[in-house]
């Protein structure tokens, strides 16, 4: 092959494609040459205009995206505000109602310790009424019993001490007291 193109160089003479000293026929000129017609197809099938479409389309997607993801994150925060209200509401509520069951608790302890007073004082009002009743029989019955032993005593007594003529005595002498005392 190498022979062929030194046999080509030294076959003859070659037509000079220049023109006035400048060779138009050499790659520069063929790269510029399909450059410009690529160009030119490029502009007559309005390439740039589908490009700038597409890009276009692709801008406005995009920008539907970030319209759609900005009211979507705005929707989350409105939401996260809901529940952390609704959260601080539940924190509160919450407090609430442990503030009201120590409240009632608080109540009910102060009640049962209020009855629990009551019925020890009631019980030991009882106790202490039953205490001065059975002092009261007692006394009752020691009384009744000094008394039927006084009576009993004064009976034996008098049955030995008085007869007949120990009455008849006393009577007389009361008799005689009576017009004294009557007048």
């Amino acid at each position: 092959m190498l022979d062929l193109i030194i046999l080509a160089s030294e076959a003859g003479e070659h037509a000079d494609p220049s023109v006035g000293g400048v060779h138009l026929l050499n790659a520069t000129f063929f790269v510029s040459a399909a450059m410009l017609v690529l160009i030119g197809i490029i502009l007559w099938k309005k390439v740039p205009a589908a490009v700038a479409a597409s890009l276009d389309a692709k801008i406005a997607g995009i920008k539907a995206e970030l319209d759609e993801a900005q009211a979507l994150r705005a929707d989350a925060e409105k939401l996260r505000a809901e529940y952390e209200a609704k959260l601080a509401s539940a924190s509160k509520e919450a407090a609430d109602m442990n503030a009201r069951a120590e409240a009632e608790a608080e109540a009910v302890l102060a009640k049962a310790r209020s009855d629990a007073e009551n019925l020890i004082a009631r019980r030991q009002k009882m106790a202490t009424d039953k205490i001065a009743a059975a002092e009261r029989a007692a006394v009752a019955e020691i009384r009744e019993k000094v008394a039927k032993a006084a009576t009993g005593a004064a009976a034996k007594l008098i049955a030995e001490n008085h007869g007949a003529e120990a009455d008849q005595a006393l009577v007389d002498r009361t008799v005689a007291e009576l017009g004294t005392r009557l007048n």
